[in-house]
């Protein structure tokens, strides 16, 4: 608790209003009561505890009472006015902090995402925060089928279970565009990695993405970037993993560098496929899962629900059309290229 003359002036008037009181029998007035909001908004922003401040109130109230008895109720209505009224201004005060806090939270989360900060001023504010930017860092953003934000419960649920398994850990949680994220020193890769696992629990099945660790304040914002990436091309190309490592998916990024030269290599290699029935769809479609099931064409057919001979009929039919054979190891690179192409470029779905 804090001494009796730290808070003294948190009761400035408060006896004589009693004895006020006691004289007329009267109810606090209007003017009264926002004096004392106002001394409570003080307190609470000079940081004294509410609890300390309400026991000073009333051992005042026990001083005062021989000089107050002549309307005892309506004093101990005064002390009721005049305590609710001190607590209510405190807690404003505290809504208010809270509310400034969460503001400069939230500028900062979408600054360091953004990089739209001076990076000195930044790595300052991110010491505030529990980051340290001269270090390396990396960052896990997690998407699932709904909006998240750090007050609903998944976003608690997941804070909560990597506090209580890591503690302290110089580790952000946070939320931006309705995913979750998560930046952790980049050595701690078993932070991001438990963060995946509640995040893809808590998310009913929502994939997360795991960007390298990068040095600096610049290397937040490129971490965060390649998750977000991963991301896009998990939903373009179709793929399904739950965790998903930026780093595995380099090679995604080169390929699309030049577009028009891999529009080109898409025409050229399975342009062909356009004459078949059904057009190209159908047989691309076929090389996909041709291609995932590492080119075993029993495994292939399971995926596809087809018989191994009538997946073979369909790689024998794109052997004709293109005069590329899937089997074979040389030709299998450049359909392999161009059919990841056609799933980024989403064609035959939209022209080239």
């Amino acid at each position: 608790m804090a001494r009796v003359e730290e808070t003294a002036e948190y009761l400035d008037g408060y006896a004589e209003l009693l004895a006020a009181v006691s004289t007329t029998g009267r109810r606090l007035t209007r003017d009264e009561l926002e004096l004392r909001r106002t001394l409570g908004e003080r307190a609470a922003e000079q940081g004294h505890a509410l609890r300390g401040l309400v026991q000073e109130h009333l051992a005042a109230t026990r001083c005062a009472w021989p000089l107050v008895v002549r309307h005892a109720d309506s004093v101990l209505a005064a002390v009721e006015q005049a305590v609710d009224a001190f607590a209510e201004g405190y807690e404003r005060a505290q809504r208010l902090a809270v509310r400034r806090e969460e503001a400069a939270r939230r500028e900062f989360i979408d600054d360091l995402l953004h990089g739209r900060s001076d990076l000195g001023r930044l790595a300052e504010r991110a010491e505030r925060f529990g980051l340290r930017l001269a270090h390396a860092h990396a960052v896990a953003v997690a998407a699932g089928p709904d909006a998240y934000t750090e007050t609903d419960p998944v976003g608690r649920g997941v804070a909560a279970a990597l506090h209580a398994r890591f503690g302290d850990r110089s580790i952000l949680l946070t939320t931006k565009d309705d995913r979750l994220i998560c930046i952790a020193p980049g050595d701690q890769t078993e932070v991001l990695t438990y963060f995946a696992e509640q995040a893809h629990t808590a998310t009913d099945g929502g994939q997360v993405a795991l960007g390298r660790p990068h040095p600096g304040a610049g290397g937040v914002v490129r971490s965060y970037e390649e998750a977000l990436g991963a991301l896009d091309l998990a939903e373009r190309l179709h793929l399904d993993e739950p965790v998903l490592n930026a780093a595995d998916l380099l090679v995604y990024p080169v390929l699309t560098r030049d577009r028009e030269a891999m529009a080109d290599l898409v025409r050229s290699a399975l342009g062909p496929l356009q004459e078949a029935r059904g057009g190209a769809g159908p047989l691309i479609g076929t090389l996909m899962v041709y291609f995932d099931a590492g080119c075993v064409a029993a495994e292939a057919a399971r995926r596809l629900s087809l018989s191994v001979r009538a997946l073979t009929y369909r790689l024998q039919r794109i052997h004709q059309l293109t005069g590329s054979d899937p089997a074979d190891p040389v030709h299998r690179y450049t359909l392999q290229t161009a059919v990841i192409g056609a799933r980024l470029l989403d064609w035959p779905a939209k022209p080239l």
